[in-house]
């Protein structure tokens, strides 16, 4: 894990929400490997939801309810097609999972599930990444106090 110093900026935020997923990530990744599938999907699940929160950030947007942030990330962010529209399904079946794995007391969780949700996180994480990236990078080139 990359230690970071953080100033209460934007971008700081931006950062942070970022490390927060790949930790999310990396807990995903051994509760599959340790068969706890239904654990492994909620870390999944929050490796998106803390990536799409990084998103907001850098528009100065929190959410208290996930639904709503995964909502209005669908609609600024998927409509638009700044993210693939396939993601925008793919985030919300992962959110469908989540819940299912933790408050349906018969939800049976499988591997090849599991990997899937695992595997969706990965790739929105990277693609969260790139995205605030380069909007970060842009705010700075044109000195904009945008992301700080």
């Amino acid at each position: 894990m990359t230690q970071h110093k953080y100033d209460g900026t934007r971008r700081d935020l931006v950062l942070y929400r970022i490390e927060t997923a790949k930790e999310d990530l990396d807990a995903a990744k051994l509760l599959l490997a340790a068969k706890v599938y239904k654990s492994a999907n909620n870390r999944a699940y929050y490796a998106i939801f803390h990536s799409v929160s990084a998103v907001h950030a850098l528009d100065g947007r929190a959410y208290k309810r996930h639904k709503d942030a995964i909502a209005n990330f669908n609609k600024d962010y998927v409509r638009t097609e700044v993210f693939p529209k396939e993601m925008g399904r793919r985030i919300t079946g992962a959110e469908a999972i989540r819940h299912a794995s933790d408050y349906d007391d018969f939800y049976i969780a499988s591997r090849e599930e599991t990997e899937k949700q695992v595997a969706v996180a990965e790739e929105f994480i990277k693609l969260v990444e790139e995205y605030c990236s380069q909007r970060l990078d842009n705010a700075e080139t044109v000195g904009s106090d945008e992301c700080t």
